[in-house]
């Protein structure tokens, strides 16, 4: 398919772009299925081996299954995994709603590895379509010295033409999977044989359409049970990626708030 063909091509691009203007980088694993495609990219930009370390900002309350995913994957992609124990909920800030609370823990989480590790550049798996603050985001996003996202105040982007120069004391995310869709991530894993955690297909009618901690993420009513299913179900439904995910149905304002402290 020829959309598959330019997004991987831009995607590889701005993987290549990237490692060669940010010294130190690192990459952000979620163990879901965006971050298991941007895995794949990497592999494929780099000659298959990814030459810089994959972060899983641990907040010790995953499902199981993604646990032994990682476990498994991260030998036989022979990733340089860094694991990344997340700090208890009681040093996040008290004033966010609880699901948003939990999640904010990865927020600190990531500051700590960033800092203590002084990687200036890390490589994230957010797409535009996922929720409307992710909207506003760029492929190459300038933070401050505390993490904090302004998105007033971000390159323009035109053209594939991205700002790469940035000053040495300058954090930068990057997002080589920002103009992908969730339908374009399935067609991409079902071509590219990509393997994925097995709680996305359905079981007992039940499936998870988003990964995040067990107890702030719930499956959704679902019979598919095979990739080609899955597209065929997401072809169809208007319901959001992220209906599972509680924070999202929290206070309007809670996930804005995690993006501009610095959520992914």
């Amino acid at each position: 398919m020829q959309r598959l063909d330019e997004l991987e091509a831009q995607s590889i691009y701005i993987f290549r772009e990237a490692y060669a203007n940010i010294d130190p980088m690192g990459m952000l694993w979620s163990l879901g299925k965006d971050s298991n495609v941007m895995i794949w990219l990497a592999k494929k930009a780099f000659g298959g081996h990814v030459p810089f370390p994959v972060i899983h900002v641990d907040t010790g309350k995953k499902f199981r299954e993604m646990y032994e995913f990682r476990d498994t994957y991260a030998d036989d992609w022979n990733l340089n995994l860094l694991v990344w124990e997340c700090p208890p909920i009681e040093e996040v800030d008290p004033t966010l709603p609880h699901a948003a609370r939990s999640a904010a823990r990865k927020t600190e989480g990531l500051k700590r590895v960033i800092k203590q590790k002084g990687f200036r550049g890390i490589v994230a798996g957010i797409r535009r379509d996922e929720q409307a603050t992710r909207a506003k985001e760029r492929v190459f996003s300038p933070r401050d010295e505390t993490g904090q996202w302004d998105f007033r105040d971000q390159p323009l982007e035109f053209w594939d033409q991205f700002k790469t120069d940035f000053p040495p004391d300058v954090h930068v995310r990057i997002h080589p999977l920002l103009h992908w869709t969730e339908v374009d991530i399935w067609r991409y894993v079902q071509r590219e044989k990509i393997p994925i955690v097995p709680l996305y297909f359905a079981k007992n009618g039940k499936r998870y359409r988003s990964l995040g901690d067990q107890d702030i993420t719930n499956p959704i009513d679902s019979h598919a049970t095979t990739l080609e299913e899955i597209i065929a179900e997401l072809e169809a439904t208007k319901a959001p990626e992220r209906a599972g995910r509680a924070m999202d149905h929290e206070a309007e304002d809670a996930f804005e708030r995690l993006r501009s402290a610095g959520y992914m």
